[in-house]
């Protein structure tokens, strides 16, 4: 069968074409998009046609939107670029790279005040969604137990969580098969605070999801105040419910800045903890961690031993090969930066935050949600009444303009008729960078107001999705 066609037409929606300046005598300088191409290119012609793809990419600097770390300093990169080719799950192939991960969740397990560190069980994940997964699961197989140690039926678990959480939980319990039971958040209880919890909890309840950092306004959810309220549910109606701390970005941020902020391990209630490396962490991505404070709250049966790569290794995940570069990267940062320097990188990235959040709530436009005073995240409103000329996704359009990716999204269940944008302050987005933004952000919002008719609708068609 004839197939040089797709290599010869220029067909614009079904190939990928190459500026002649970069082809070689002979060579293609089209390449189908959608099927193999008949022949090999040269390692630099194939490079320079990722490389032109890949540049239409915004900046990630840019990207105000996103919590995953976009910036690692120079011998993180030499780090990475050495040992990109490391399998995590390989333990046998590489002990020491196995060690280090194990160094590195018992420093989580000692920063979250587990009461023996010694005796915590940890792994390493991709990202905070498996980290919460395997969590979950946790929390879902030792209910379980204790309901056929009872004999009582196992058929209709459920677990209690905010309408904010991040869509990683409705993922858990859609997969596996978990009736999820949501808080709606209100003006009063923006967050889930343990207000009327004794409604949604019973003997079915496998545990309850509170979170460090909830995802659509950076609030802290009140851990203690939930562990309290379980208390009470408890003495009277003899429920003992576990509670899995989603700490993705707050569990790498309240150990330095507000220490003083009880929500770990020193609460008995907090069965598991989860963090995501890759996000306040600050590694590239991918990496998550997930901690139990001991081997009761981590089912053995949970754990799988594979000999087939040698030896015996015990595993927990729901991936099997996956990099192990970036916990090395952890590890490095562990190193390169310790207590202090984590505190100060964090407290740095909460002064942007907190003059980025003043400047803009001091704008009449604007009414803050939060103001980074949590974790170095904040979210406003259109003041109510303000325009009847643009709305918060005509801004989130004017800003992408200028290269900066601000979402504009509308609240969780509770609160679903306001819509908000959020900032996210990372490492790297700097002082300076952030008054380029406020200068963009006033000259688009004289634009808008400066407008003599209503912007169209279709400002509103695009969601962000968490």
């Amino acid at each position: 069968m004839n197939r040089s066609h797709r290599t010869s037409a220029h067909e614009p929606d079904t190939t990928v074409e190459l500026n002649p300046i970069f082809s070689r005598p002979g060579e293609s300088s089209i390449f189908p998009r959608f099927t193999l191409p008949d022949g090999e290119s040269l390692p630099s012609t194939a490079y320079q046609v990722v490389h032109d793809e890949a540049m239409l990419d915004g900046n990630s600097r840019l990207n105000l939107a996103t919590f995953v770390g976009t910036w690692m300093e120079s011998e993180a990169s030499k780090l990475y670029s050495e040992t990109f080719d490391k399998n995590m799950i390989d333990k046998d192939e590489y002990p020491q790279t196995a060690l280090i991960e194990t160094r590195c969740w018992r420093m989580l397990a000692d920063l979250w005040n587990a009461p023996d560190p010694a005796k915590a069980i940890g792994t390493s994940t991709i990202g905070s969604s498996e980290a919460c997964m395997l969590g979950g699961l946790a929390l879902k197989r030792r209910w379980q137990h204790a309901r056929r140690a009872a004999g009582q039926s196992t058929d209709k678990p459920n677990l209690v969580l905010s309408s904010a959480v991040q869509v990683c939980w409705e993922k858990f319990c859609n997969y596996w098969d978990v009736e999820a039971r949501y808080v709606p958040v209100s003006k009063e209880h923006p967050v889930l605070d343990g207000y009327e919890l004794d409604k949604y909890v019973d003997e079915n309840t496998i545990g309850v999801v509170a979170i460090m950092g909830v995802t659509y306004t950076g609030a802290y959810e009140p851990i203690e105040k939930i562990s309290e309220a379980l208390d009470e549910i408890q003495a009277q109606r003899g429920l003992d419910i576990a509670i899995h701390v989603d700490g993705a970005s707050g569990a790498m941020i309240a150990p330095f800045l507000q220490p003083e902020t009880v929500w770990d391990f020193r609460l008995a209630r907090v069965a598991s903890i989860n963090t995501s490396g890759h996000k306040y962490g600050l590694v590239y991505p991918g990496l998550g961690w997930v901690i139990w404070r001991d081997e009761e709250a981590l089912p053995e049966d949970l754990v799988f031993h594979v000999s087939y790569l040698g030896g015996n290794m015990p595993t927990f995940a729901l991936n099997f090969s996956r990099p192990g570069a970036q916990v090395l990267l952890q590890y490095y940062l562990f190193l390169r930066l310790g207590y202090e320097g984590y505190k100060a990188v964090q407290a740095t990235s909460q002064d942007v935050a907190l003059y980025l959040s003043n400047e803009i709530g001091a704008m009449e436009s604007f009414t803050l949600w939060s103001n980074g005073s949590d974790i170095p995240v904040f979210a406003w409103q259109l003041t109510d009444g303000y325009t009847d000329k643009w709305n918060l996704h005509h801004l989130s359009e004017r800003l992408r303009m200028n290269g900066w990716l601000v979402p504009a999204y509308p609240l969780p269940e509770g609160l679903s008729e306001i819509t908000v944008q959020r900032i996210v302050v990372r490492n790297g987005f700097t002082r300076d960078l952030a008054s380029s933004f406020l200068r963009d952000l006033k000259k688009e919002v004289a634009y808008l107001d400066g407008l003599t008719a209503p912007m169209p609708a279709g400002g509103q068609t695009q969601a962000f999705h968490h």
